[in-house]
């Protein structure tokens, strides 16, 4: 079954220049180590369960040997050259197989599990295997079992977790549409989930449709009025463009950025009465990332 929001995956231009700036947000980011045959390489933030991957293209030769039509990082320079941000919201599994079977028999258009891996650069293999959506699903997921366990996953960097800004986890991801009904419906033949009851984002500005996955949320979102997920529209159209992150403290995560040079970051009340902080896109290349937790 579908247990959790894995990580969402943030691309951008410059993979030095990304890893700073979420530094600068208050993220311990560390290099993730390259990806064997596709000419890209990460960085990597763990939270407690899930984590922030950072992507970007290390060899660009060896990146367009690689691209096939079906493939996770088809079409990934284009899409950085539109700006960046949230390109994919990886669904963890504890049984892929199983799920792909399951989506197969709800007519859902999926690929097989296929193994993965990266070397870090201390020389630890880390393996995994993923399914990706054919092309009768579109949908900005992707599927994702974890062959090497967690704890030997945090070995992949000096600190994992305890970051200056107190985040923890992740609370939601949200991906933005011109029809929450219509494309909530998707998302649940996909996931083989009821169709969440829409509701009123207030930070976002938004009708929203949350999905529950563990503790985490995948809401689909139509903006009704200006804000994050209306400028997300007309900017990049359809697809992921925030992720909303719980820390330990507010305050913590905002004397942090101002000590890093960072201006204040947009607040807003949202529907369950929480005060959240948003970073734009020009702050968190490409991507809004928010913040929600006690002061």
């Amino acid at each position: 079954m579908f247990t959790r929001i894995d990580h969402v995956m943030i691309c951008a231009a410059d993979l030095q220049q990304a890893t700073e700036q979420y530094r600068k947000l208050g993220f311990n980011m560390f290099a993730g180590g390259a990806h064997p045959g596709k000419g890209t390489h990460n960085a990597i933030g763990l939270n407690n369960e899930d984590y922030l991957e950072l992507l970007a293209v290390r060899d660009a030769a060896e990146y367009a040997a690689s691209g096939k039509p079906g493939t996770w990082n088809t079409g990934l320079t284009d899409f950085v050259a539109a700006g960046g941000g949230i390109r994919f919201i990886a669904i963890q599994s504890d049984d892929l197989a199983a799920d792909v079977a399951a989506m197969r028999a709800r007519g859902v258009d999926v690929g097989d599990a296929a193994d993965g891996s990266r070397r870090t650069p201390a020389g630890l293999e880390l393996k995994w295997k993923s399914a990706l959506l054919g092309a009768k699903n579109p949908l900005p997921l992707f599927f994702i079992q974890h062959v090497t366990p967690m704890a030997q996953r945090r070995q992949q960097m000096p600190v994992s977790g305890s970051h200056p800004n107190g985040v923890y986890t992740l609370e939601r991801a949200y991906i933005v549409t011109r029809d929450v009904e219509s494309t909530a419906a998707q998302y649940a033949n996909v996931l083989g989930l009821p169709q969440p009851k829409t509701v009123k984002g207030t930070v976002i500005m938004s009708d929203m449709s949350v999905f529950q996955l563990g503790e985490h949320g995948l809401g689909v979102v139509q903006p009704y009025a200006d804000g994050p997920a209306a400028d997300a529209l007309q900017r990049r159209g359809p697809g992921p463009f925030q992720a909303l992150y719980r820390t330990a403290s507010m305050a913590a995560a905002e004397r942090w950025m101002q000590a890093q040079g960072m201006p204040p970051l947009q607040k807003g009340v949202r529907n369950t009465g929480e005060v959240a902080m948003l970073a734009t896109p020009a702050e968190a290349c490409g991507a809004y990332i928010g913040f929600v937790g006690p002061q």
